[in-house]
């Protein structure tokens, strides 16, 4: 056969892919899109959009660190000391003392051998996954673990099979069944703001000499003694490797690694993500040193946080809006339809609530959900006043 009688399919072209796509994502509600925040200098719970004023409840922001003063001293000598970027990735020469700082800080706070830093959470976790999996191994996870953990997994070659979420016998008969190499769960899961049972499931690995991985985004700052993660929430808890981010409760930019000085060794020698990016800012690092220090020293912080969280499940109770068993920052509202949810929060925002709309695939179909999440520096009148409303527009319904 000739080459100018064979086939080929019609290839669609990048612009009618991008095109076409955007069109579908559109029409199903599913386009994401950027908000332009207006932010109050003082107070990450309050910015205007449009010139319009809104209540934050969806930042992740959990003890106010982004806004407090220390903080910002910290970022801002670290920038004196430091200059504002790391100018090269960490083997060339963008690791200084004040990496080795923070890494040597968050050792201390965790019990682990070392650590190692990184520009995001997702990077962490990708580089974790693709560098120390490889296509023969079998990885066990909860189903609903993180993007970027199931990217890097993907990415690894290794073959991923997810046990039912938060379900001890699931993950033991998986455990049993399949004989992996690693366990991988959240301390808190992002979406429904439960808790994984970390006990349960470190007996479990080391029964099975299986590593367990967890993902402590949501919890390094808020759970455990002294609000210093996953590690430290009970003695009987073996974490081989531990990823924190200090985006959430710390209040900065940026994400580490925790595991043994062997993991830590393989990681910087291997893990192109490390090895090829530009190394996080010092004066990034400066600042999360600042706000280990203060999540150790303010357990006040902790204690609001605590009391904003049942202000708002005794008001829901109170106005008979339906909650999940969440006792943490993270409340999500459940309404299952999409176009509901996305109506609701933009009634909430006519009220100047902002709520995130949470809608597949970030979470299953018909899990749609209002993601509400409180921090140290909400005061109980807008909790209240929104509660109010969001039972009068649920009443609507």
């Amino acid at each position: 056969m000739s080459e100018s009688s064979i086939t080929h399919p019609v290839k669609e072209s990048l612009s009618t892919r991008v095109v076409t796509k955007n069109q579908s994502l559109d029409e199903q509600g599913l386009l994401r899109r950027r908000i332009n925040l207006v932010l109050d200098s003082n107070q990450s719970n309050y910015f205007e959009v449009d010139a319009l004023p809104y209540v934050n409840f969806s930042s992740n922001d959990y003890l106010g660190l982004s806004t407090s003063p220390i903080i910002i001293d910290a970022l801002y000598q670290g920038a004196k000391d430091y200059g504002v970027g790391s100018t090269a990735s960490p083997l060339v020469v963008g690791y200084s003392q004040a990496h080795l700082q923070l890494e040597q800080t968050l050792c201390d706070a965790t019990g682990h051998e070392a650590a190692l830093l990184f520009c995001s959470g997702f990077s962490a976790n990708t580089a974790l996954m693709k560098t120390l999996f490889n296509e023969t191994d079998l990885v066990l996870a909860d189903k609903l673990i993180h993007a970027s953990i199931i990217d890097g997994v993907q990415d690894s070659g290794a073959k991923l099979k997810r046990f039912t979420h938060n379900e001890l016998e699931s993950a033991k008969s998986h455990l049993e069944r399949f004989k992996p190499s690693a366990l991988i769960t959240e301390s808190v899961f992002s979406m429904d703001g439960d808790l994984a049972p970390l006990v349960e499931l470190s007996a479990l690995c080391q029964q099975h000499q299986c590593w367990l991985i967890v993902d402590d985004a949501h919890g390094f700052g808020v759970l455990g003694e002294n609000g210093l993660g996953a590690s430290r929430m009970s003695d009987e808890i073996k974490i081989d490797a531990q990823l924190v981010t200090f985006g959430k409760a710390m209040g900065g930019q940026g994400a580490a690694i925790l595991g043994s000085q062997e993991l830590i060794d393989f990681l910087v020698a291997n893990a192109r993500q490390y090895i090829y990016s530009t190394a996080l800012s010092p004066a990034s690092a400066v600042a999360a040193y600042a706000a280990i220090k203060v999540i150790k020293e303010q357990p006040e912080l902790r204690e609001k946080l605590s009391n904003n969280i049942s202000c708002f499940r005794q008001a829901c109770a109170e106005h008979d809006i339906k909650l999940t068993d969440s006792q943490t920052a993270i409340q999500p509202i459940i309404l299952g339809n999409s176009a509901k949810t996305m109506a609701v929060a933009k009634r909430l925002k006519e009220h100047g609530f902002w709520l995130g709309a949470i809608r597949p695939p970030t979470v299953p179909k018909d899990a749609s959900r209002l993601r509400l999440t409180l921090n140290a520096n909400h005061c109980q009148k807008d909790i209240l006043a929104l509660v109010g409303v969001l039972a009068s527009i649920l009443s609507d319904d």
